[in-house]
């Protein structure tokens, strides 16, 4: 893992990376010691590490206590698109716009980039909490939309991460993986969104295999997601990784 930028602001320090070709940020709370819960922060589809929401998210986060970290999915942000990908992301635009079911688009997309979004997500993992900063301590994971699509494989295959804030997603293509998690779920639906259908997305809260899940509806669509929400995710993850 190779740092290549780092500042501080308001208690939070913010250190950009690179790990092989995978570009990502940590943000560590300054001024505590010992290991620290860490949350892996996943963005949604078009948008990259340090989009503004994001950034955000994390940084109220790590105010809260909480190491953060985010990277570039494949084909996002500061990570090359092939051919593949571009073919498939047209596919996906000249699909939306003559009303094929949107679901099957995403999910379409959210496959291609799931296996190496995983490889690349437990890789930094191991690296992270070989940090001092940070260390070995309880992982959380959130990702919302395509944050979601790609999060779902994660846990499905990850046991290190102990909880996780999922949603905006549809089960298509996702009941199998979903029915391998069984960590604490904080699962989000808006419920008038025109990208993902609320029956898709109780199909896919009900699809989780885990134990101990809530679902947080609020109306709104897609990008509605209403503030509070962020206030939740903080007291879900210091319920689960404290």
């Amino acid at each position: 893992m190779r740092f290549i930028a780092t500042s501080s602001s308001d208690g939070v320090t913010e250190q950009h990376f690179t790990l092989d070709e995978i570009p990502g940020i940590l943000w560590t709370p300054d001024g505590l010691s010992g290991t620290q819960p860490l949350v892996l922060l996943g963005h949604g589809g078009g948008q990259h590490k340090a989009a503004p929401g994001v950034v955000a998210r994390a940084r109220r986060y790590a105010a809260e206590g909480f190491s953060v970290v985010a990277i570039d999915a494949p084909h996002h942000g500061d990570r090359p698109r092939d051919e593949e990908f571009n073919r498939i992301l047209a596919g996906l635009r000249a699909g939306m716009a003559a009303g094929d079911d949107p679901g099957r688009l995403v999910a379409g997309m959210h496959g291609h980039l799931a296996a190496r979004a995983v490889a690349a997500w437990r890789a930094v993992l191991t690296a992270v909490r070989d940090l001092d900063a940070v260390g070995t301590g309880p992982v959380g994971y959130c990702g919302l939309s395509m944050g979601c699509g790609l999060g779902i494989p994660l846990l499905a295959a990850e046991p290190r991460i102990r909880a996780a804030v999922l949603g905006l997603l549809g089960a298509q293509g996702l009941a199998a993986e979903a029915a391998r998690v069984t960590v604490p779920v904080q699962f989000l639906v808006q419920w008038d969104d025109r990208m993902v259908p609320r029956d898709q997305s109780l199909a896919l809260f009900d699809a989780l295999a885990s134990t101990e899940k809530t679902l947080h509806a609020n109306p709104g669509g897609h990008g509605d997601v209403p503030a509070f929400e962020v206030d939740d995710e903080v007291r879900f993850f210091a319920r689960h990784l404290r």
